[in-house]
């Protein structure tokens, strides 16, 4: 007696077809969870009101970057992970040198370099010279014997009379600062995480029908 069984459909056909949905799903998903988690870490970024050049510095790429696969992933990261890391694990700050840490006032103004301005920056600046006050409570003073001009900036007086000097705050020196904590990355890298299963359902059910 012989014997023969023929399936129909084909389960390698079906099995093929299953795959390749897999795949599309999984990719799809993937860039999805890279999408939705790069626009969170920008907003995250922007309501804490650091700026929207730093919340650009975040960054995705898929994997792969072309095509479909099972084993699709997704990289998202920033350009600026120093400064990033440091709002989002809010840590303490200490001087290089064991000293003070210089933290200008307003009227110190901006460097031109980009960043906050140093003493030694200001000095060769303006021309003035900064003067150490100590404070036992509060922090100690860099200050300059000089005026505010229309921007609320110091600069060296021009009066021969002295009208209108005044000892002006430049810099606040403390031993150490702690950086409030603005960011939660983690906590949108979890959402993001705990919806790819989600994602992947519906992008193959999607695909079948």
């Amino acid at each position: 007696m012989r014997l023969k069984l023929d399936i129909d459909p084909d389960i390698v056909a079906m099995m093929a077809v299953e795959v390749a949905a897999g795949e599309r799903a999984v990719t799809a998903a993937m860039r999805e969870a890279g999408a939705e988690l790069k626009t969170a870490w920008r907003a995250q970024i922007t309501g804490a009101g650091l700026g929207r050049r730093l919340a650009n510095s975040i960054r995705s790429r898929n994997f792969p970057k072309s095509g479909e696969s099972l084993d699709a992933a997704a990289l998202v990261w920033s350009k600026a992970p120093v400064i990033i890391s440091a709002h989002d694990t809010g840590p303490l700050i200490r001087s290089k040198n064991g000293f003070w840490l210089a933290i200008p006032t307003p009227a110190a103004g901006k460097s031109t370099r980009g960043g906050r301005i140093t003493p030694g920056e200001w000095e060769r600046r303006t021309g003035l010279r900064l003067r150490f006050i100590y404070r036992r409570t509060g922090a100690s003073l860099l200050v300059a014997e000089g005026r505010l001009n229309t921007k609320g900036r110091a600069v060296a007086s021009r009066s021969k009379t002295g009208r209108g000097v005044a000892t002006v705050p430049i810099f606040l020196l403390v031993p150490q600062v702690r950086l409030s904590k603005r960011l939660d990355l983690a906590r949108d890298a979890e959402r993001a995480h705990d919806a790819v299963p989600g994602l992947i359902v519906a992008n193959w059910v999607e695909a079948r029908l």
